[in-house]
């Protein structure tokens, strides 16, 4: 007997096989896309559940667009509508959901035909979320007879959650995953469930729990009761072989713990596949017999299947519509192909919208003598996100597509009051994200794999170097690593270098004043200036408009300290070929990567 469930996760919007940052349709994203593949493996075998991990309402501009508009009475909103024609049984909600509001959440829930789920989440006010979900399937064995197979289904989401969206914390509380697995999934066996799966918007970590542990999945599928595992949340690929060797995991197997685990990608671009074959046996229950377990990716030139595309059609127009409005003019190409190497103009757009509105907010306060930085990291460059994840904004007209492709995420500006000394341990955190280099030696990897380029933040107002021949002073998820590792020198403002004690006001955005984030050690409540004021999309697009034609120098604000005879290896998109970098800093192409991105041999 067998059961197949079917897992996508991340979503994050993207519905329809189009980037509108670039404008023109794209291979490898979209639901659209994915929903054909669904339809093929379904097809493949007898009995299957749909399940979807959460990250589904917010991340592409059509999410944007429609949170910004009201959600009408008898048109469903075209996720819901998406996922409710492909037949989903179950979805977990995601950290992501929640950016736009609970109000709003509740309303775009309610046009779902199956359970949205989140266990570890309680609400002040209103009807809580559901927990979990029984869904029967029935199953057919060798012997011709029928038997129904209950699949008890837990959804979990990052207990970080009421932290990083601080408008909701007067709303609710997200909760440690682990603490609630272990009551919840003892009374859903006493339910009689004959197999219990985890929708865990979460990542893949370490074996051994913690208090309140963001990644999770690797510990939950340890608990006994958890059956199966479905993570999610850090756009990753399980099982794949860059989970080789780490401890608990069988990247060959697809196992967590033991237990079979899969992990679908990001925007549509895999569906999670766990066969399942059961046995009776002698006290006539069910038991697993053998798993498959498998990401599989959507195949170049998979059609759009019109279960998606007519529901979501009506609000793709408008999201074009929304994004073709002007706004102003830039002079200067705003490009993320070389901001983790010194040079971005688009970071230095945010941090100079970021600076001009905190300035005006805080002009007629106490602390309005202050001299203002700001802070920003580039969120499209690479990574997990592919070759294709980068900002690339031409010189010229500017649109409302521009400045989503500069600034995607549905923050808020903030401010706080720090010392030079914390100024200087905020950019120390930013250079973790780079390996160690030695000199004498050849084509060293210049970053860090597991560490986003989102937590590498650019400081506007001064400068400094960065010496890679130091050890990283911090691990990517912001412990401490190396006591002894000082990277930053040089720190200077106006010229002049930085006193421990001098301060300043650092703008900044909501996310980054979360209680949890790589950040957020440095800022006492009492420094906080601004806790979370206007949209940093809004702050951005009045500053545009205020400018009329943006022009943004080209010096860097910082520079690695010379290495006798070393070199490393950058890599980018491949069309930052055709952009060469400025001669002060020596490079050359060094072929691509297995995955696409452009290298580039830098000589420091």
């Amino acid at each position: 007997m067998r059961l197949r469930i079917l897992a996508t996760s991340d979503v994050h919007m993207h519905l329809l096989p189009f980037d509108y940052l670039a404008n023109r349709p794209v291979e490898g994203l979209g639901l659209a896309r994915t929903a054909t593949l669904i339809s093929r493996l379904r097809n493949e075998t007898e009995t299957s559940i749909l399940l979807d991990n959460g990250d589904f309402l917010q991340g592409g501009p059509m999410g944007d667009v429609l949170a910004r508009s009201t959600v009408q009475g008898g048109s469903a909103h075209p996720a819901i509508a998406a996922m409710n024609a492909l037949g989903y049984d179950a979805a977990a909600l995601g950290n992501h959901d929640f950016n736009f509001g609970l109000t709003y959440l509740r309303r775009v829930v309610a046009q779902a035909d199956f359970p949205m789920l989140a266990a570890n989440l309680s609400l002040r006010h209103g009807s809580a979320f559901a927990s979990h979900t029984v869904i029967e399937r029935r199953l057919t064995g060798p012997d011709g007879r029928h038997r129904i197979l209950r699949i008890g289904v837990i959804g979990f989401l990052p207990p970080q959650t009421d932290e990083w969206d601080q408008d909701l914390r007067d709303e609710m509380r997200s909760a440690d995953i682990i603490a609630t697995a272990r009551q919840l999934v003892p009374r859903l066996r006493g339910m009689g469930v004959d197999l219990v799966v985890a929708l865990a918007h979460s990542g893949i970590g370490a074996p051994d729990p913690f208090p309140r542990m963001e990644h999770a999945a690797t510990a939950l599928a340890g608990l006994q009761g958890i059956d199966v595992v479905i993570a999610g949340h850090t756009h990753e690929v399980f099982p794949s072989p860059r989970w080789h060797g780490r401890e608990g995991i069988d990247a060959a197997r697809g196992t967590l713990a033991g237990k079979p685990a899969v992990m679908p990608g990001f925007a549509g671009s895999h569906v999670g596949v766990i066969d399942l074959d059961f046995s009776i046996d002698e006290n006539g229950a069910f038991r697993i017999s053998d798993f498959r377990v498998r990401a599989e990716p959507v195949a170049p030139g998979t059609p759009a299947s019109p279960l998606v595309v007519r529901p979501v059609n009506s609000a793709h127009r408008c999201t074009l519509r929304q994004l073709g409005m002007r706004i102003g003019r830039t002079e200067t190409a705003l490009s993320s192909h070389f901001s983790l190497i010194g040079y971005d103009a688009a970071l230095r757009l945010v941090n100079r919208a970021q600076r001009w509105h905190v300035r005006q907010r805080l002009s007629r306060t106490r602390l309005a003598h202050l001299p203002v930085l700001s802070a920003a990291a580039p969120y499209r460059a690479g990574g997990r996100g592919g070759a294709d994840h980068f900002t690339d904004v031409p010189a010229g007209r500017m649109d409302q597509r521009h400045l989503a492709d500069v600034y995607s995420f549905p923050n808020r500006v903030a401010a706080v009051r720090l010392t030079g000394s914390q100024i200087r341990d905020w950019l120390e955190r930013s250079a973790s994200i780079f390996n160690r280099v030695f000199p004498d030696a050849p084509d060293q990897p210049l970053l860090n794999p597991d560490f986003p380029a989102y937590n590498f933040d650019v400081i506007e107002g001064v400068e400094w170097r960065i010496d890679l021949s130091q050890p990283a002073r911090f691990h990517p998820e912001g412990s401490l690593a190396s006591p002894e590792g000082r990277r930053i020198g040089d720190l200077r403002w106006r010229g002049r270098p930085v006193a421990e004690d001098q301060e300043f006001i650092l703008a900044t955005n909501s996310y980054r004043l979360a209680t949890c984030g790589l950040f957020s050690p440095l800022v006492s409540p009492d420094a906080v200036a601004l806790a979370r004021d206007a949209m940093t999309l809004d702050v951005l697009r009045r500053y545009v408009r205020q400018q009329r034609r943006v022009r943004i120098p080209e010096k860097p604000h910082w520079r690695f300290v010379p290495q006798a005879n070393a070199t490393v290896i950058f890599e980018t998109a491949p069309a930052a070929l055709g952009r060469p970098l400025p001669a002060s800093c020596r490079s050359e192409p060094a072929g691509l990567s297995p995955e696409g991105f452009a290298r580039i041999r830098l000589y420091l």
